[in-house]
C-alpha cells in the first residue's frame, strides 16, 4: 500500500509573465538531505532547509540575465553550478554572497543541463548532444564541441544514473514526430541510441522519469492518453549496435483522463511498484480539481491521492520520501510511503467470507454470453406450464421496450414510471437486464436530480436488487437516497455495490448516526438484517467469558504496575453497558457500514469530519456489540448479515486513529476510553493464550494417522 501525508509549504512561487509557464525550473538536493536547492524560472536560486521551511541562502543574476538549467550541487568540491544565458557556467560556494562576483566562464556551444550526482564529477550535456565532464570543460571553456545530434533534432528532456561504476546520461530527442532515446556512458565514453515507438495518434510524451533497478535502466513515459510506459535498457556491458534501433516498451499503467487528452501531466517512478502522478483527474472527483496520486502498476488501482489548490503545472520531483509539487503559487512538500502491496491490500477490506451477499437468483451472465450468445453453460432453465407461456407471451406483446422505458422516464409520472421499470426488471433474463439496468437507473437519478418532485424509490430498489448495478455505474445513487432519506435503498446499496467510495461510506455513516432514532424506526428495513438486531439486543444479561474477555470490564491482572483491583459495581451501571445507545433500525444501518469494503489509507481522512459526539456515540455502539459477542449465552443465528469481531475492532481502532487527540481531552469520553483499553487488553491476552498451544497444534498437525484405527479408539499421544 502507499499513502500520502500531511504536507507543507516549502515556498511561495513568483509569478511569469506568460500564466503558462511554469515558475520552478528544477529542484536538487545538495550534500545535505534535508537541504533542497530550488532554481525559479527567472534569475534566482534559493537553498531551502526542508524540515524548518526556510531558505539558507540565495544567489540571483543581474537584471537582464537569465537562468537557463537549474543549479546542481557539486558533491566532490562541495560547490554550487549554473548555467545563466545557455554559454556562462558560474560556481560557487555558500559563503559566496554576490553571484555576479563568483568564478564564470563563458564555453562556445550553448548549453542544455548540469548533471551532478554524488560521488561523481558533474557533467555537462550540450544542446547539440555532446557531453563534457565539468572540470575538463573549466580548463578549456572554448574547446570546440562537436555536434551529435542532426540538424533539426532538439532535447527535450535529460537526467544523469550511476549503475555499476558507471555514469550514465540520459536524454530524448525529437525531430519530425520522431522521438529517440540516447544513452550516454561516460566509462567506457559510449554512445547508443534508441527509437521510442510512436503512438497512434502522433502526440509526443508530457513526461519522462528514470530509475535504476535490478541493474537494469528503467525509463518511465506518460502520454497524453493516459497511457504510462516503461522501456528497460541494460546497465552492465555495452553491446555495439549497427544503426537505431527500436526500445521496446511495455504498458505499465492506464490512467482516467476523462474528454479529451491530458495537458500538463508528469508521472514518476517511486519504486517497482508505484507511480506518482501530478496532473490527472482523479476517478472519483469532479472535473477541475488537480491531485496528486499514487498509482500501483501490479493491481491497477489507486491507492493514495491529495488535492492540490491552483492550478498545476505539471511537475513533480521525488527525493528521499518527500514530492515536490508546484501548485498555484506555493511549492508544496508532501511525504509518502510506499509498502509492498498484496492484492488483499490493495482492494482493501472485503466482506466476510461467510457473509453471503444477496440472496437473489439473477446471474451475472458472461462476456461470452453477452457477446455470442453462448448459452451452454448458463443457467439452466424452469420448466413452465403451458398456461404460464401463455400468460407470459401475452405480457410480452403489451409491455414496453427498454428504449421505450427509458423514453417514459424522461418524462412520465412516477406511478407509471415505477410500474414499467417493475414490468421490464420482472420479465428480462440476465442478458437483458445486464445491458439495460444501469442504463435505467442513471436516467433515473438524473431526472430526479433535476426535478425535486420526482423520486421513484420502489424503481431504484428493484433495479439495485437485481445485482446487475454498482456504484461505478450509477455513483449519484447512493447520494441520492441520502439526500431522499431513503434509508432502505441505502441498506440494499451498502449490502450489494462492492465499489462504495471510502468518502460516500462516510457520508452514509454521518447521516445515519445522525438521524434521531423516530425517524428511522418507521423505515421498513431488510427482515434479516432487523431479526439479527432484534436477537443480540434480546440476548441475556448475565455473566459470562469469552474470547478471553470478561463482561464487566474489571480484570483483575493488568500491565500497569499502580494497578489496583477496583470494587465490582452495582447493578444499575452494569445494566446501562448492556443498553443499546442507539435505537433498533439505526443500529442495522450502521452494520450495513461496518460490513462495507473499505481501504485504511482512503477511510481515515474521511472519518476526521466525524464531529466529537458523533464518534462517541458511534464508539459507544461499537462497545455494545463488542461485549455482546463476548458472552457465553449470545448465539448468532446462521445466515443472518452481521459484522464480525475483526470487523468492529478494525472500526474502534480507525475512529481512535482519527479522533484520539480529541476524545483524550473530551470529558465524557474518559470511561468509554477507558473501556476500550480493556478490550485490547482482553485481546492480548487471547492471542497469548493462542500462542501457546499453537506448538501443540503444530505438533498434531505433523502427526501421522495409522491406518488401522477404527472408528473409535483411544491412543496416548505425546508431544513433548
Amino acid at each position: 500500500m502507499a499513502a500520502l501525508y500531511e504536507g507543507f509549504t516549502l515556498c511561495g512561487l513568483v509569478q511569469t509573465q506568460n500564466a503558462s509557464d511554469s515558475e520552478i525550473q528544477g529542484i536538487e538536493l545538495d550534500g545535505d538531505s534535508d537541504h533542497a536547492i530550488v532554481t525559479d524560472s527567472t534569475r534566482s536560486v534559493t537553498l531551502y532547509k526542508v524540515s524548518d521551511q526556510k531558505p539558507l541562502g540565495s544567489w540571483t543574476v543581474k537584471q537582464g540575465q537569465l537562468l537557463t538549467c537549474p543549479a546542481v550541487f557539486n558533491f566532490q568540491t562541495k560547490e554550487y553550478v549554473v548555467v545563466s544565458d545557455n554559454k556562462v557556467i558560474r560556481v560557487w560556494k555558500d559563503e559566496d554572497l554576490n553571484l555576479d562576483k563568483a568564478f564564470k566562464a563563458t564555453v562556445s556551444a550553448d548549453v542544455w543541463r548540469v548533471h551532478s550526482a554524488p560521488g561523481e564529477e558533474p557533467v555537462v550535456l550540450f544542446q547539440r548532444g555532446a557531453v563534457r565532464l565539468l572540470d575538463s570543460l573549466l580548463s578549456a571553456p572554448q574547446q570546440p564541441i562537436e555536434d551529435v545530434l542532426s540538424e533539426e533534432e532538439v532535447i527535450r528532456w535529460s537526467t544523469n544514473i550511476v549503475a555499476e561504476n558507471q555514469h550514465f546520461v540520459l536524454f530524448t530527442t525529437e525531430q519530425k514526430g520522431e522521438r529517440c532515446l540516447y544513452v550516454q556512458r561516460l566509462n567506457p565514453n559510449t554512445l547508443q541510441k534508441y527509437r521510442l515507438e510512436r503512438e497512434d495518434s502522433g502526440a509526443p510524451p508530457l513526461s519522462f522519469s528514470a530509475s535504476l533497478r535490478d541493474k537494469h535502466l528503467n525509463l518511465l513515459y506518460l502520454y497524453p492518453n493516459g497511457c504510462v510506459y516503461q522501456s528497460v535498457v541494460a546497465a552492465r556491458g555495452y553491446v555495439g549496435l549497427e544503426g537505431v534501433q527500436t526500445l521496446p516498451r511495455s504498458l505499465r499503467l492506464r490512467l482516467p483522463v476523462g474528454e479529451g487528452e491530458l495537458g500538463a501531466a508528469s508521472a514518476v517512478a517511486l519504486d517497482e511498484a508505484h507511480v506518482a502522478v501530478v496532473g490527472v483527474p482523479h476517478p472519483s472527483a469532479r472535473t477541475g480539481k488537480d491531485f496528486l496520486c499514487i498509482w500501483n502498476t501490479n493491481f491497477q488501482t489507486l491507492q493514495a491521492g491529495k488535492e492540490l489548490a491552483g492550478r498545476i503545472h505539471g511537475q513533480v520531483w521525488c527525493y528521499l520520501g518527500k514530492l515536490f509539487v508546484p501548485h498555484g503559487k506555493a511549492l508544496s512538500v508532501i511525504p509518502y510511503q510506499c509498502q509492498k502491496s498484496s492484492l488483499a491490500s490493495a482492494l482493501g477490506k472485503l466482506r466476510h467470507p461467510g457473509i453471503a451477499v444477496s440472496k437473489s437468483s439473477v446471474a451475472v451472465p458472461s462476456w461470452n454470453t453477452l457477446l455470442h450468445g453462448d448459452q451452454t453453460q448458463g443457467p439452466t432453465k424452469i420448466v413452465e406450464t403451458r398456461k404460464s407461456k401463455l400468460s407470459r407471451k401475452s405480457q410480452s406483446a403489451q409491455a414496453l421496450t427498454v428504449d421505450q422505458v427509458l423514453e417514459l422516464v424522461k418524462t412520465g409520472p412516477v406511478d407509471e414510471v415505477q410500474r414499467e421499470v417493475e414490468a421490464l426488471v420482472s420479465r428480462g433474463d440476465a442478458q437483458d437486464l445486464q445491458l439495460s439496468v444501469g442504463q435505467l437507473a442513471c436516467h433515473l437519478v438524473a431526472r430526479s436530480q433535476a426535478e425535486t418532485a420526482f423520486y421513484t424509490p420502489v424503481a431504484l430498489a428493484q433495479l439495485v436488487q437485481t445485482q446487475c448495478l454498482c456504484h461505478s455505474v450509477c455513483p449519484d445513487l447512493l447520494l441520492l437516497a441520502l439526500e431522499h432519506k431513503d434509508y432502505f435503498l441505502c441498506q440494499l446499496c451498502l449490502q450489494l455495490f462492492p465499489d462504495i467510495p471510502e468518502v460516500v461510506t462516510c457520508a452514509c455513516l454521518k447521516t445515519f448516526i445522525s438521524v434521531p432514532d423516530g425517524d428511522v424506526e418507521m423505515v421498513s428495513l431488510e427482515p434479516d438484517s432487523v431479526s439479527f438486531m432484534e436477537g443480540l439486543v434480546a440476548a441475556g444479561a448475565r455473566g459470562g467469558q469469552q474470547n478471553g474477555f470478561s463482561p464487566p470490564l474489571f480484570e483483575e491482572d493488568s500491565c500497569d504496575a499502580n494497578h489496583q483491583p477496583k470494587p465490582p459495581q452495582d447493578k444499575k451501571a452494569t445494566l446501562q453497558l448492556e443498553a443499546c445507545p442507539v435505537g433498533l433500525h439505526k443500529a442495522v444501518l450502521l452494520n450495513e457500514v461496518l460490513q462495507t469494503p473499505y481501504s485504511d489509507n482512503f477511510l481515515l481522512p474521511h472519518l476526521k469530519d466525524l464531529d466529537t459526539q458523533q464518534v462517541i456515540l458511534f464508539l459507544q455502539y461499537l462497545q455494545f456489540v463488542y461485549l455482546k459477542y463476548s458472552q457465553d449465552v449470545y448465539t448468532q443465528t446462521p445466515g443472518l448479515r452481521s459484522p464480525t469481531m475483526t470487523q468492529i475492532i478494525d472500526w474502534v481502532c480507525l475512529l481512535l486513529d482519527a479522533h484520539f487527540t480529541v476524545l483524550v481531552m473530551t470529558p465524557d469520553a474518559k470511561g468509554l476510553l477507558s473501556n476500550l483499553q480493556s478490550f485490547v487488553k482482553s485481546q492480548v491476552k487471547l492471542f497469548s493464550e493462542l500462542g501457546k498451544i499453537e506448538s501443540s497444534l503444530q505438533e498434531l498437525h505433523k502427526m501421522k494417522l495409522s491406518k488401522d484405527i477404527s472408528q473409535y479408539s483411544i491412543e496416548v499421544i505425546e508431544l513433548f
